[in-house]
C-alpha cells in the first residue's frame, strides 16, 4: 500500500539485474479492475490518517488470527488477473513482496496453474497470517521467531535473510554534514529524524514539539509526500527525499511509526530506532517485535520518548544495539535464495 513493499521489489530487481535475471515488477493492486486497487489504496490511507480506530479493529478481526485465511473474492480475482500475465510472459519463479500478492501466488501454485516456484519475502517484522498461504514454496522471514511461525502455520520451508536495502545505506558515512546543514542545526545539536512515512501519516507534529520543548533534541520531520503536513510542522521538515542515506548518517537517532522499510535502512547505516505512537495493527505489532527482539526502543509515553534518547548518548548502549541490528545483515541475500530457487 505504501512506498516500503515497491522499494524492497525494485531493489531485488536490481539485485538480480548482474546475475542474467530477467525481472518484471507488477503491482498487484493494478491488476483490480475499474481502477479499484486505487481506490483500496485510497481507503487505507483515509484509514490510517483519519479513523486508526478502524483500521485496528479490521487488523485484529482479519489480520490476527491463528486459523488460515479464509478465500475471498478479491484474492481469487487478483490470482485469476495474475495468471493471465504469467500466461502472457511465463516465469521461472515469483516472488511476492506484499501479503495479497503473497495470497495470489500461494492460490495458483496450489491448484496447479502456478507450475514455477512461489517464493514469498516478508517485509513486516510481526508476520500477521495473510501472508500465509501452503501453496507457497518458500518463505524468506526478517528473524527466526518469523521463519518458525511461517513454518508451523503453513508446513512450507522459512528460512532467515537480509534486509532487502540500497546498498548506499550501509556505505553511508556517520557525522556527515548534509543534515546539519538543511536544517540549520549548530554543531553539538543532536538531530533526530522523525518518520511518518511516504504517506506523512502519524501524530509527528506533536512528536516534534514534545522534543523541541525538552531542549535537548532538534527534531525534523519526514513528511513524505504529504505537503500539507511539511506546512503545518513549526520547525526543520523535509518531504519525499532520494538521499536519505546521507541524511540518517548525520542523525543521532531515528523515531519511527511503522515499523517498516524506513527501520531497515536505519538499520543498516547504523542509526539507532525508536518506535513512538506507531501507526495501528501492523505498526503496533511490527513496534513491539523489533524491541522484544532488541533491535529498538518502544517508547509509550512522551517521558518514555526522551528517556530513550537519553539513554542513546551512552556509548555502550549505542555499541551493544548496533552489533544486534548488523546481526540481521550477516544473514542469506534474498537475492542468492532466489537465484537458487530459478534453479
Amino acid at each position: 500500500m505504501g512506498a516500503g513493499h515497491d522499494a524492497v521489489a525494485d531493489e531485488l530487481a536490481r539485485r538480480m539485474a548482474p546475475k542474467d535475471v530477467e525481472a518484471s515488477v507488477l503491482d498487484v493492486l493494478d491488476l483490480v479492475p475499474l481502477r479499484l486497487g486505487r481506490g483500496l489504496r485510497r481507503m487505507y490511507e483515509g484509514m490510517v490518517r483519519s479513523a486508526p480506530w478502524l483500521y485496528e479493529g479490521i487488523y485484529r478481526a482479519f489480520f490476527v488470527s491463528r486459523r488460515p485465511p479464509p478465500a475471498s473474492p478479491l484474492t481469487a480475482l487478483i490470482a485469476r488477473r495474475l495468471d493471465a500475465r504469467i500466461r502472457e510472459l511465463p516465469p521461472d519463479a515469483v516472488v511476492s513482496t506484499f501479503h495479497l500478492a503473497a495470497q495470489a501466488a500461494g492460490r495458483l501454485r496450489d491448484s496447479g496453474r502456478l507450475t514455477v516456484p512461489s517464493l514469498v519475502l516478508v517485509t513486516d517484522f510481526a508476520v500477521h497470517r495473510m501472508w500465509l498461504h501452503a501453496g507457497n514454496d518458500r518463505y524468506l522471514c526478517p528473524d527466526e521467531r518469523a521463519a518458525r511461525t511461517v513454518m508451523e502455520r503453513t508446513g512450507r520451508h522459512a528460512g532467515v535473510y537480509a534486509p532487502v536495502v540500497r546498498r548506499e545505506f550501509r556505505r553511508a558515512r556517520r557525522a556527515s554534514d548534509r543534515l546539519r546543514a538543511e536544517t540549520g542545526a549548530r554543531p553539538g545539536d543532536r538531530i533526530v529524524l522523525i518518520s511518518a512515512g511516504a504517506w506523512g501519516v502519524g501524530r509527528v507534529v506533536e512528536t516534534a514539539q514534545g522534543l523541541a520543548a525538552s531542549g535537548r533534541y532538534v527534531p525534523v520531520v519526514l513528511c513524505g509526500r504529504n505537503e500539507r503536513l511539511r506546512e503545518r510542522v513549526y520547525g526543520p521538515a523535509l518531504g519525499w527525499r532520494d538521499d536519505m542515506a546521507e541524511l540518517m548518517a548525520g542523525a543521532y537517532a531515528l523515531i519511527d511509526n511503522a515499523a517498516g522499510l524506513t527501520c531497515r535502512e536505519a538499520f543498516a547505516c547504523g542509526l539507532p530506532v525508536v518506535s513512538y505512537r506507531p501507526i495501528p495493527g501492523h505498526g503496533r505489532d511490527g513496534a513491539a517485535a523489533m524491541a522484544r527482539d532488541g533491535l529498538s526502543c518502544y517508547a509509550r509515553s512522551p517521558g518514555e520518548l526522551i528517556e530513550a534518547l537519553d539513554r542513546l548518548k551512552d556509548e555502550p548502549v549505542r555499541e551493544a544495539r548496533a552489533r544486534r541490528v548488523a546481526a540481521l545483515f550477516d544473514a542469506v541475500p534474498a537475492e542468492r535464495v532466489i537465484r537458487a530457487a530459478l534453479g
